[in-house]
């Protein structure tokens, strides 16, 4: 880890200890979703994976809009479809020195009043942090183990530790299980 790396922790590490922290009910918060924010891995091979995972998610949240956040300077518009996401992907400008998202950045975030964000990162991402903390009052589910609270307020730990495939698998099943809502059928789960 560079410095920027160690300022940017050290700085997600003091807007973690002033979040306030807002209670959700469960499962109810899990049926309402209007708008969802899907962030992405930064990784080639995740994405990839993620994307064979995308109708699960819209098979899971049908009522919700889905949008998809990359991380910085990775272009994904070559890898997923455009049709029925919106793809954000913050250029270098609205970001700081460190990497972490700018106050306008995160703003421009908060208008879309995203009531869910879905983490599908498998790595600590600092810039993925800031925008899970940025969302206090909204449902941010993610990898158990992972981040743990405050980024998170519903974890979901696998038994699966480096299968990419069946962590997101498992994690989007026990979402439909807790949702009382079968994602069979919805995403054909094949192996390469």
């Amino acid at each position: 880890m560079g410095v920027k790396g160690f300022l940017a922790s050290l700085q997600v590490g003091h807007i973690s200890k002033n979040i306030e922290r807002s209670e959700i009910t469960f499962p109810g918060a899990l049926l309402r979703p209007r708008h969802i924010l899907v962030c992405l891995p930064a990784g080639l091979r995740e994405l990839t994976l993620v994307k064979q995972f995308l109708p699960t998610i819209t098979h899971l949240f049908k009522q919700a809009d889905v949008t998809l956040l990359a991380m910085p300077g990775i272009k994904v518009y070559d890898i997923y479809p455009r049709k029925g996401f919106q793809i954000l992907t913050p250029s270098t400008d609205q970001l700081t020195w460190t990497g972490l998202p700018k106050k306008s950045y995160l703003k421009h975030l908060s208008e879309q009043k995203f009531d869910m964000i879905l983490d599908m990162n498998l790595q600590q991402s600092n810039f993925t942090s800031t925008v899970l903390l940025s969302f206090p009052k909204a449902v941010r589910i993610g990898r158990g183990n992972h981040l743990g609270e405050p980024f998170y307020n519903v974890e979901i730990k696998t038994k699966y530790l480096r299968d990419e495939r069946n962590i997101y698998k498992s994690l989007l099943e026990t979402l439909g299980s807790m949702i009382n809502r079968p994602v069979d059928g919805a995403t054909p789960f094949t192996s390469n």
